[in-house]
């Protein structure tokens, strides 16, 4: 198996710049995560609760292995303010050997 599918990105949607910077620390320092990248920005539309919505949100991708992502989606998942927050894992499959090493030694 490739080395690389120890690896995984979360990605996942905040309602604020602030927010995604707060849980990032959080989670880097207490090596869930070994980096967090904030996008800011992002359109999205989307239904909830039978209603068209449109709001700007902040994507972060965080990387880290795939023994920590369950914890990683926990721990997200306790300090986000949306109800049913947006956390989807994306499978490393291949990479920079030498970056993955790094992800590996921060956590």
């Amino acid at each position: 198996m490739n080395e690389a599918f120890e690896f995984s990105t979360l990605y996942v949607t905040f309602p604020s710049e602030e927010e995604a910077k707060k849980i990032a620390k959080v989670v880097v320092t207490e090596r869930l995560a070994a980096c967090a990248n904030i996008i800011k920005g992002m359109d999205s539309i989307y239904t909830w609760n039978e209603v068209l919505e449109e709001a700007t949100e902040f994507v972060s991708l965080f990387k880290t292995t795939k023994d920590k992502v369950g914890l990683l989606m926990q721990r997200i998942k306790e300090l986000h303010s949306y109800k049913t927050p947006c956390i989807v894992e994306w499978p490393i499959v291949s990479g920079n050997p030498d970056y993955l090493d790094w992800i590996r030694k921060s956590l």
